[in-house]
């Protein structure tokens, strides 16, 4: 028997009820509690297992319909679609996945997409950066290497970081990018914080000064080369720290 849906855990004040049902339904879509191609429970299920109106029910229905999660057909039910339906650009499907943890292919998934953007947007800021964009970066840069202590400070700085270069290049898709994928790009920077390894954490401040040195300089080539380093300095490290815990439930 699958386990059931617990809507209290998720309750947030700051979310309608709609969204909160859609977010405990999503949130088990994605964990597998209900995998692809299976049905959810009846409506008439829903209705007690939440304590909604069914006007609320549907309304988080249409939600996840729109993010790719599920589809319903007359005489069918409502099924769990394949994960390649899954839209995780949407900011609150990320946000459900970060919250269960991130595995090392999702955090190499990302990467991924990081790699085909961000250097790109490098290369464009090395064009068009105006010295108040300069600036940001350089400060940016000042609370990485204050942030001796703290992985979510390092984190937060290391975001704002790639944001600013995203603003800086002028493209306005490259700009919205780190927008988009914020909470993962958030709790990858976390994992792979480097603040516990003074050396390391020099290497990373280091790296990105090279990508804001390069900017500055006009060097679009080689700001772009700098930002392929760095995403996969980062990545590098997020694969040595998940592979303690990989042997670990291996045994």
């Amino acid at each position: 028997m699958q386990p059931r849906p617990d809507f209290g855990r998720i309750v947030d004040a700051t979310l309608s009820n709609a969204d909160q049902v859609a977010r405990s339904i999503g949130s088990d879509i994605l964990s597998g509690v209900f995998p692809p191609g299976s049905k959810l429970p009846s409506e008439a299920e829903m209705l007690a297992r939440f304590g909604v109106s069914r006007t609320v029910l549907r309304e988080a229905f249409k939600t996840l319909t729109a993010k790719g999660l599920i589809v319903a057909r007359t005489r069918v039910g409502t099924t769990v679609l394949d994960s390649a339906h899954w839209n995780f650009f949407d900011a609150d499907i990320l946000a459900w996945k970060v919250a269960q943890g991130l595995d090392v292919d999702f955090i190499r998934d990302i990467a991924a997409i990081r790699m085909a953007i961000e250097p790109a947007a490098a290369e464009a800021a090395a064009e068009q950066a105006t010295p108040e964009d300069i600036k940001i970066l350089r400060g940016c840069l000042a609370r990485m290497a204050q942030a001796t202590n703290s992985a979510s400070d390092f984190a937060h700085a290391d975001l704002d970081f790639h944001k600013a270069v995203g603003y800086a290049s002028g493209n306005v898709l490259m700009r919205s990018l780190a927008a988009v994928i914020e909470t993962a790009l958030l709790a990858s920077f976390r994992l792979s914080s480097p603040v516990r390894e003074a050396e390391v954490h020099e290497e990373s401040v280091q790296g990105h000064t090279r990508i804001v040195d390069l900017i500055e300089a006009g060097d679009g080539p080689g700001a772009a080369q700098a930002m392929r380093a760095i995403i996969t300095h980062g990545l590098d490290r997020l694969e040595r720290a998940s592979a303690p815990r990989k042997r670990k439930a291996a045994k």
